[in-house]
């Protein structure tokens, strides 16, 4: 596991912190972890399906939207990837 050191934090900031970290019953240190993670690291996964299905009753979609597309897209096999 990584060590993080984070220096120049504002008093106002570290105070704070100790306050929130008593509330929780943590140290400081584990409170800082509980802040990173929850702030950088989503609580749920997001499925591609969810989100496309998301997307199609957020622009009102219909089934014939859908065939349109269908019938426009390309379907000319892909070309394969060459490296240099």
């Amino acid at each position: 596991m990584a060590v993080l050191t984070v220096r120049n934090v504002p008093d106002e900031v570290h105070r704070a912190l100790r306050v929130r970290a008593a509330q929780h019953g943590r140290s400081a240190e584990a409170e800082v972890r509980e802040i990173l993670n929850a702030a950088l690291i989503p609580s749920q996964r997001v499925l591609l399906g969810d989100a496309l299905a998301s997307l199609g009753r957020d622009l009102a979609l219909t089934d014939d939207d859908v065939d349109e597309l269908g019938a426009v897209r390309d379907r000319s096999p892909a070309e394969p990837l060459t490296l240099p």
